[in-house]
């Protein structure tokens, strides 16, 4: 068990049709949702004790929802405790991107930079904060893409992007895998 500043954490495996997604809570707030084995999963779950927690019991009905095709219409209590100012502006854009929707890294940069009065802002700094993302899926940084309709940037794998879009709807046309990069 790790404790997380005072907290311990708690963990739940969720199943889903394509692997299985590992839950961290501090008994309260979800703290991590991840694909097992994937890049994101090393650098947010941590060792943790198994334990039935109602925060798992909301995600995991949240969760049953989305993979049976379906937009869950609430966010389970999560906590991000890399949070900073920026990070927290680019979580609420994500949060913002509707269930069958994608936008770009550099739609979230043009509108944060117009909501501080700046003339432009980094798209590769909202990828940035977009790659601090430990609650995936849920806050939905898979609904973010290239400018140039790339898939690239996520932590889960580039396959299971492909796949939640898929699963919301998306029309994949307009989109392509890269053929290297960092998340694939």
């Amino acid at each position: 068990m790790e404790s997380l500043g005072k907290a311990m954490i708690y963990s739940k495996k969720y199943q889903f049709p394509i692997g299985e997604i590992i839950l961290n809570s501090d008994g309260e707030y979800l703290i991590a949702v991840c694909f097992k084995d994937r890049k994101d999963y090393q650098r947010y779950i941590k060792k943790s004790e198994e334990k039935e927690l109602p925060i798992f019991d909301e995600t995991m009905k949240w969760l049953d929802l989305y993979f049976q095709g379906k937009d869950p219409g609430f966010i389970p209590k999560f906590k991000r405790e890399d949070r900073t100012l920026f990070r927290q502006e680019v979580v609420d854009e994500m949060l913002e991107i509707p269930y069958g929707k994608t936008t770009t890294y550099q739609e979230i940069a043009n509108r944060i930079a117009k909501r501080r009065g700046l003339k432009k802002m980094s798209a590769q700094a909202v990828g940035g904060a977009v790659g601090w993302n430990p609650i995936c899926i849920i806050i939905p940084c898979h609904r973010v893409v290239g400018s140039n309709g790339s898939l690239t940037g996520y932590g889960g794998g580039i396959s299971n992007k492909v796949k939640l879009l898929e699963l919301e709807g998306v029309n994949m046309e307009q989109f392509y895998v890269p053929k290297r990069g960092t998340a694939l």
